[in-house]
């Protein structure tokens, strides 16, 4: 019987757990469930975060694949950059963390 292949490697597991260790992350990530696809502007307002800083974290969130953007005209010709959630599933056991561990680029870093 062979052991079913993570459902990512052991360096995109890294990126997500960094991705995701951070509460404003969580924060967008939450939002944009709840809201849908929202806009950098509108979203830094729901959030009382700045452009700058959102910006930050929205990279970081699709660096990891935990959310997608796309760029669209308003109708006064404004370009927004559209975020959404990206749907993922991520099983967290022993097994599936060991089996991720050893698909590891990255080595020791000390």
């Amino acid at each position: 019987m062979s052991a079913k292949k993570p459902s990512l490697e052991g360096d995109q597991l890294l990126a997500v757990l960094a991705a995701l260790a951070n509460p404003h992350r969580l924060r967008i990530i939450a939002a944009l469930v709840a809201g849908g696809r929202n806009y950098v502007s509108q979203l830094a307002r729901e959030l009382g975060i700045s452009r700058p800083l959102l910006h930050l974290h929205l990279q970081k969130l699709e660096e990891a694949g935990l959310v997608v953007s796309q760029m669209e005209l308003s109708n006064d010709g404004k370009a927004l950059n559209y975020f959404e959630p990206s749907s993922f599933s991520i099983e967290l056991t022993p097994a599936s963390i060991a089996e991720m561990a050893k698909t590891l680029k990255v080595h020791n870093e000390q």
